[in-house]
């Protein structure tokens, strides 16, 4: 999904992430998410977005991303694009007492929705959205 459209603040970061830059990038998530005074979703954002980080940590060899988070009409749109051709998956025979694979099972518990496209050429881009609270985002009376 393209996200260039007019008038949409977002924020893009061009990434080669290590270790220890997952704890920055979700204080640039939770700062930008405050300026669009949504405190609301930062728990739920800055989870996604540090899994989605986390994963491009472990599983992309050269550990390059891409990051954009929109803010939509009604959500928070965040995109962790990469140049590794193999897809995330659910992993639902994960146990408790195994070291990862619970980062996509946390993804899908948080967030409102969430996919893998898969990229020209290679690579993926793995999304998510957070709708708006009712309070920020109210529901229209009829």
């Amino acid at each position: 999904m393209n996200l260039d459209i007019p008038h949409t603040p977002q924020y893009r970061m061009y990434l080669t992430v290590g270790e220890h830059s997952v704890r920055h990038i979700r204080r640039v998530v939770r700062s930008l998410l405050h300026e669009w005074e949504l405190p609301g979703l930062v728990f739920a954002v800055e989870l996604g977005v540090g899994e989605l980080v986390t994963n491009v940590v472990r599983h992309v060899p050269d550990r390059r991303c891409t990051l954009v988070v929109a803010r939509r009409t009604a959500a928070v749109r965040a995109e962790v694009t990469d140049g590794h051709a193999l897809l995330p998956r659910l992993r639902p025979d994960v146990d408790e007492e195994s070291e990862g694979g619970r980062g996509l099972a946390l993804l899908d518990a948080v967030v409102d929705k969430w996919g893998v496209s898969p990229g020209v050429g290679g690579g993926k881009t793995v999304w998510f959205e957070c709708g708006f609270p009712d309070a920020v985002h109210p529901v229209a009376e009829a």
